[in-house]
């Protein structure tokens, strides 16, 4: 039982237990101390009457594996693979790729702790359980036994599980017999939401979930919308209505206008309210504007936050040949000049000497350019932009944009690239709320609000203190996706167990810039020194950033699993020094992490 402010029932009473019964709840992962133990939350995937067999593992005679050792291998009889391995000295089979993109998890980083990280994207499994331990992956591993017998090795465990290669949550909870005062209110649509959902469902949590969101759809992978201007629904929602249904998660097309923090009470835009035993602000980012001339009134200006705009965007190209100028070098605007330069003009305006130098520095940003300047693309740099013309032949649609230098160009689009602010309009005049300068949140390390009771924020509103390597407790606020969900997560963990304490999760993000980039760590607070291994004329090259000995944070472009491993080290505070790195160390020789 957890003791818990409370109207009527505990919050995990009777219809918590018949949830968990329901379910045949297992172990289920936490990101949080100690989650190996025999005291870390339960996992509710149903077991099913599927049929399990023994199947032969092609070509393996023995289950001698080394601690860290992996090898994908075939199973016979099925039109499948598996990875074998030994995690934290027990040799067993699990998924044999990421169930975020499907990296191939033989490529991948696996540590004496049992946890294997994707080379793409970061994403963090437990072998030993096949559940999350980091974002963006939202399917569990499928984890099988392995045995020795006759001079091969057989698992065990059904076709179409082995199949699949992953394990999707099923949490079919229902929350009829929960009283409506133990709601948790999720206002936002987004990863963080999305974590926060999945994490209380996961975890057993049985009382209603009511998430509010203005975006018109499901939570989707925003990071496509930028990267290729995906529209298709089909494609980018995670997962479907029926899921959400199946979880007893209830979805609210609205928008919110206020929080009466002292009843507890949720305002939207339609007039309804909605009581809250505990609230995730989880509301994201508004894309910023010009306050200058033209950018405010005229048509064919976009910024790019949903779908909507990605489809805006995406209609007024048409059939090409336009002259598109993005405004901001940011990584939006980087992403969005990439996959927009086949068969149209496209300068980016960048106010700093180099695209992305505030995050990456001069020399990286340098070497990024040439990636996209190899696509057409064009940069103008140490610019600033005067005003926005209207187009001659259409006077309501912007024609031309011109700098304070005089240059002027030709423009059919003009797509704003120049950061987000905190989504946090709905705040500004609570009088018990307090804001950051920035408009965010200050909150403490399970992300709760500092000053309020029983309020969570997650995400790019949210600004937290930060544990990793150079971090010292200080405050960040960090707009990645992989952030924002796990966040969503922590906030879950910390309403059903909430005296168990969080566990440290490294940032992450990647990006499309003509190459993939990997960046793991937080340069939050600045570095003062900068190191690059490899050969970046071949697009092959590391560059970690420093703070005196310490390294803060590592950006890589055709070296995976570099930014794999050097997330799991910073987790475990076991990077190498700076002067180790600038005498040459390769931080893949060390081996798993442990």
């Amino acid at each position: 039982m957890i003791a818990l402010p409370r109207l009527s029932q505990p919050l995990l009473s009777r219809p918590l237990l018949a949830c968990r019964r329901q379910l045949n709840l297992a172990t289920k992962f936490s990101p949080l101390r100690n989650s190996t133990t025999k005291s870390e939350p339960l996992r509710p995937f149903s077991t099913t009457s599927q049929t399990m067999a023994e199947y032969k593992l092609k070509g393996i005679t023995s289950l001698d594996l080394q601690p860290g050792e992996k090898h994908e291998v075939e199973v016979e009889g099925l039109d499948a693979k598996v990875l074998l391995l030994n995690a934290a000295g027990k040799t067993q089979a699990i998924g044999p790729r990421c169930t975020h993109y499907g990296a191939p998890l033989a490529k991948g980083v696996l540590g004496h702790n049992g946890k294997i990280t994707c080379p793409w994207h970061g994403a963090c499994f437990n072998t030993t359980t096949g559940d999350i331990e980091n974002a963006p992956a939202l399917d569990a591993l499928p984890v099988f036994k392995a045995t020795e017998r006759d001079g091969a090795v057989y698992i065990t465990g059904d076709a179409e599980t082995i199949k699949a290669g992953h394990r999707k949550p099923k949490f079919k909870c229902k929350a009829a017999g929960a009283s409506i005062s133990e709601r948790v209110v999720v206002v936002g649509g987004g990863s963080g939401a999305l974590g926060t959902v999945e994490g209380l469902r996961e975890l057993g949590f049985s009382g209603p979930v009511t998430v509010i969101t203005n975006e018109g759809y499901l939570p989707i992978d925003r990071p496509k919308l930028s990267k290729t201007l995906m529209t298709d629904l089909n494609k980018l929602q995670w997962r479907d209505a029926e899921f959400f249904k199946n979880g007893d998660i209830d979805f609210v097309q609205d928008e919110v206008v206020g929080v009466d923090f002292g009843s507890k009470t949720v305002k939207t835009k339609s007039g309804q309210q909605y009581p809250y035993f505990r609230l995730v602000l989880a509301t994201g980012g508004t894309p910023k504007r010009l306050p200058i001339q033209g950018f405010q009134v005229l048509g064919n200006v976009f910024t790019l936050r949903n779908v909507r705009d990605a489809e805006n965007i995406k209609k007024a190209i048409g059939e090409k040949n336009k002259k598109i100028v993005i405004i901001g070098s940011s990584f939006i605007g980087m992403e969005l000049a990439a996959c927009t330069s086949d068969g149209n003009d496209v300068t980016i305006i960048g106010m700093e000497k180099q695209p992305l130098e505030r995050v990456l520095g001069e020399r990286v940003g340098g070497i990024v350019r040439k990636n996209i300047e190899s696509k057409g693309v064009k940069f103008i740099m140490s610019a600033n932009v005067e005003k926005a013309e209207p187009s001659t032949s259409d006077p309501s649609k912007v024609g031309s944009v011109h700098l304070k230098d005089g240059t002027k160009l030709d423009a059919d689009i003009v797509i704003l690239g120049v950061g987000v602010s905190p989504a946090t309009e709905y705040l500004k005049d609570n009088s018990v709320v307090r804001l950051e300068e920035d408009g965010s949140l200050k909150v403490d390390e399970n992300f709760s609000v500092v000053g309020l009771k029983d309020v969570y924020a997650i995400g790019d509103i949210a600004s937290y203190p930060y544990h990793g390597p150079g971090g010292d407790g200080k405050y960040v606020r960090i707009e990645h996706y992989n952030v924002a969900q796990n966040a969503g997560r922590t906030v879950a963990n910390h309403i059903v167990h909430p005296n168990l304490q969080p566990e440290f999760f490294t940032p992450v993000f990647w990006s499309a810039l003509g190459a993939q980039l990997r960046y793991c760590g937080n340069s939050y607070h600045g570095w003062d020194d900068l190191i690059i291994q490899g050969e970046p004329d071949q697009g092959k090259w590391v560059a970690y950033y420093t703070k005196g000995e310490t390294v803060v944070a590592m950006a890589s472009m055709g070296k995976d699993p570099v930014m794999a491993q050097c997330a799991q080290m910073m987790q475990l505070n076991k990077m190498p020094t700076k002067s180790q790195l600038k005498d040459g160390l390769d931080v893949l020789s060390l081996g798993p992490p442990q």
